[in-house]
């Protein structure tokens, strides 16, 4: 096997889209011009033909007042209708959600039981007062109730909130006083590696902080002792309880608010991005149908990440459930009981389709081949990745390991921001290079600028921009309409920069390199943070790395690299040495980290991306910012020392 991943980096090889794909996929070949010679038709026409619409919309974009721009302006729906209602004549005894309990509790929901509990927990949120408009906080674990609240908000034209369950009570407090949200949807506590994460106990520190919030719903979950507080307290089996399966959808306009999702920075005050209806639900049905080539009648689709992040939102919730697909959801960790717990669900549940992130990847990897080996895989025909750039090593693991290398890969770059997949393979359409995200989306236009806003030609790198409107963008950042602007429109006027660096190699590829922040200038040369991971990773030792510029009295910037070893090398002054030549080959003597510190892990968000500015400040010796949004808040200190004695050394 180690073989096989070597020879096929060594190649350099584009993967053609596999012939069944060609011959079977949604998305034909020439879909990228179709759109391109029209494109507001051309995201017309999804609209019309993939949405249920009360009033159908015939304005499809103002861009009268940029930034803030309108689609489908005089269109009218309701999200919830459309991601079960409408089904319910064909399909209501079809499976909506295999869903699996960390400790082994399993259940099956078709859209009809989604349906009735949606409707149930409707008529009690409007029972406890919740209105169109009104914002509502929801602060759960990855278990059923999480879709049921969320689409029981679009139901009634509430604006929901969710809130990573993994996120600490000051975060939910921000989140809840910025949003102004009178009613919070919790649980007793949630299951992770065993354990119970206490969410109500979270939630009551929160609410000392917000003496606005009247309502507090709970689910009984996990079944620890939890703290009720009379008049404001419920749980949710009671409130629902007796309600009628039926609620009428309201009739929403395609700009009304649908969510507000908080982005989690590690400095400054969260930023509450607004999504509206109808063209984030054009946008989201679109690329999951053509990304993912989904067959809503055979495929099982599973995306494996939290509803708490914009990838569940769209790509859990309202993209699958429109598009009338049955979903795996899973509550736990990926490790536990054991490393292959996610491969025996796989195998269980003959999924199809398999959407991760790279950070998950690399962790697979660092567990060891045999786990996935353990198990039958043969029923996968696509997996796909999203959340930060691949790297080829990766990549071709993912594709060998798990793909069984006859499945083909779809690298997908979007964001928060923009609602939906924007850069991404066409599995029927678009041959594949390691690493590499591929073209944007057909109706989607995208280009890679210098400092002056100038287009690079091919083989360049320079700053990301979209240049158009897009059906899924935000459209403001909530309660604060400057900030939006000076975030994302400033930078280059009238384009939208997303904050990443890119570069398009001579067949027009587009590679993502992370945030233009992860840009290192060293001794006058740019040198992208991405690129010096990948080459680590690339050495046989090394199961994922992170690295950081730091300040360096002689080259502006020094490269510092913190790596995590593959189970059972040991790290040692050699395989310093021996990293630290093995960039410089891969890349340049310039890129040689100067300093490359083993741990046994790396500080992480709770979306499980690597948390690069703190180990910058640990490379810099400077004072820890805040670290209560970290899933290994623990690993902080460790790296720390030994970053210290390494300097030191």
């Amino acid at each position: 096997m180690a073989d096989t991943l070597a020879n096929l980096l060594k190649e350099e090889r584009t993967f053609p889209p596999p012939p069944e794909f060609t011959a079977q996929a949604n998305a034909r070949p020439g879909v990228h011009e179709e759109a391109e010679a029209d494109w507001k038709g051309f995201w017309m026409r999804q609209a019309l033909e993939r949405i249920t619409w009360f009033t159908e919309p015939t304005e499809i974009l103002d861009d009268s007042n940029p930034p803030f721009y309108k689609w489908f302006t005089d269109g009218e729906l309701n999200l919830s209708y459309n991601c079960l209602d409408r089904h319910l004549e064909s399909s209501a005894d079809k499976v909506a959600y295999h869903w699996i309990g960390e400790p082994g509790d399993e259940r099956t929901i078709t859209y009809q039981d989604l349906h009735d509990d949606v409707c149930r927990f409707a008529n009690a949120l409007t029972e406890l007062g919740v209105r169109k408009g009104d914002r509502v906080a929801i602060y759960l674990g990855m278990i059923p109730e999480l879709p049921v609240a969320m689409l029981a908000c679009a139901r009634i034209g509430a604006v929901h909130s969710v809130v990573f369950g993994g996120f600490s009570s000051d975060a939910l407090a921000d989140r809840i006083l910025d949003a102004d949200a009178h009613v919070v949807i919790t649980q007793d506590g949630a299951w992770r590696r065993g354990e119970v994460v206490p969410l109500k106990a979270n939630t009551d520190v929160a609410l000392a902080r917000c003496p606005d919030v009247r309502h507090v719903v709970v689910v009984r979950r996990a079944g620890n002792d939890v703290t009720m507080k009379d008049g404001r307290d419920v749980w949710w089996h009671d409130v629902v309880e007796g309600q009628a399966a039926t609620f009428e959808p309201a009739v929403l306009n395609a700009e009304d608010p649908l969510y507000i999702l908080y982005t989690s920075g590690t400095t400054g005050k969260p930023k509450g991005i607004v999504h509206t209806q109808g063209g984030y639900l054009t946008q989201v049905m679109t690329t999951h149908s053509w990304v993912f080539d989904v067959k809503p009648d055979t495929d099982v689709y599973w995306c494996a990440a939290d509803i708490g992040w914009v990838t569940g939102h769209s790509y859990i919730v309202y993209g699958p459930l429109a598009n009338r697909t049955t979903s795996v959801m899973y509550e736990g960790a990926p490790n536990h009981p054991d490393f292959d717990r996610l491969w025996q669900i796989v195998e269980d549940k003959k999924v199809t389709i398999f959407y991760t992130a790279p950070t998950a990847i690399r962790a697979f990897m660092k567990w060891g081949d045999e786990y996935p080996a353990r198990h039958d895989l043969s029923s996968l025909r696509l997996l796909g990745t999203v959340g930060e750039p691949i790297n080829p090593e990766a990549w071709i693991w993912y594709h060998v390991n798990i793909g069984g290398e006859r499945c083909p890969i779809v690298d997908t770059w979007w964001q928060t921001e923009t609602g939906a997949i924007m850069i991404t393979p066409l599995p029927g359409v678009v041959a594949t290079k390691p690493g590499s995200a591929t073209f944007p989306f057909p109706g989607i236009s995208a280009d890679v600028v210098d400092d002056d806003g100038n287009s690079v030609p091919l083989g360049g790198g320079g700053y990301l921009v979209i240049t158009r409107p897009w059906p899924s963008m935000a459209r403001t950042i909530y309660g604060d309409p400057q900030r939006f602007i000076d975030t994302y429109w400033s930078r280059f006027p009238g384009r939208y920069f997303p904050g990443d660096g890119a570069k398009r190699d001579e067949d027009g590829y587009f590679w993502l390199l992370g945030r233009v922040d992860d840009i290192m200038l060293v001794s006058g040369h740019n040198i992208s943070t991405t690129e010096v991971e990948s080459a680590l990773v690339a050495h046989e030792a090394v199961a994922e790395a992170a690295v950081v510029g730091r300040a360096d009295e002689v080259t502006g910037q020094a490269i510092a690299a913190f790596v995590t070893l593959r189970g059972g090398v040991v790290g040692d002054e050699a395989l310093i040495e021996e990293l630290r030549e093995h960039v410089a080959s891969v890349i340049g003597p310039i890129a040689k980290p100067k300093s490359i510190v083993f741990t046994d892990d790396l500080p992480k968000t709770r979306s499980g991306k690597i948390m690069r500015r703190l180990l910058k400040d640990i490379s810099e010796q400077r004072k820890l910012g805040d670290v209560t949004t970290l899933a290994n808040a623990d690993v902080v200190e460790e790296i720390a020392r030994k970053a210290a004695a390494s300097d030191e050394e």
